[in-house]
Parts: C-alpha cells; sequence; structure tokens
C-alpha cells in the first residue's frame, strides 16, 4: 500500500473561524492515523503562479485512509465552517 498525502492550498477568509477549524481538524485524522507533516505560509513563488497564502500537507498510510477521513462525520461537520473560514483546494498525492 502507497501512502497518501492530502496537500491544502488554502487562503484564509475568516481567521477567527480559521483558528477554530484548525483546531478542531486534528482530532478527526488521529482515528484514520494522519499525521500533519507540514503547515507553512508562502513566501515566495519561483516559478510560475500560486494564489494561496497557506499549505497543509498530511499523510496518511494509504488513500482508502483519505477516503475514510474525508467522508467521515467528524470531518463532514466541520466542512461547514471550513467554507466560511478560508478558500482551500484540497488534494491527494500517492507516493
Amino acid at each position: 500500500m502507497a501512502e497518501a498525502y492530502v496537500i491544502g492550498h488554502i487562503t484564509v477568509k475568516n481567521a477567527e473561524k480559521w483558528s477554530e477549524y484548525r483546531r478542531s481538524v486534528p482530532a478527526t485524522i488521529e482515528p484514520w492515523d494522519g499525521v500533519l507533516v507540514f503547515r507553512g505560509r508562502m513566501t515566495s513563488v519561483l516559478s510560475g503562479s500560486h494564489k494561496h497564502n497557506d499549505t497543509v500537507v498530511i499523510k496518511f498510510p494509504d488513500k482508502e485512509a483519505v477516503n475514510g477521513w474525508y467522508s467521515s462525520p467528524e470531518y463532514r461537520a466541520l466542512i461547514p465552517l471550513r467554507k466560511e473560514a478560508a478558500e482551500i483546494e484540497l488534494i491527494v498525492f500517492e507516493e
């Protein structure tokens, strides 16, 4: 099984709601053996263009765990808050 990574490209719209969302997500990834790998703010674009300011990377054991996490009732309950808090593009890569 290949490890899978969720990469989120983020532009925060509401800092208070974003903070609440960020505090809530770790409890939803833990049951799926997800691990926060990286969270950072963009400092420059070396080639091309990129519309978001922040990035997050979460590692899961496999794509099935990603799908389980994303479709779990615990994470689905956070999606309305996420939509109010930020503009996000979530993509999945396998290693």
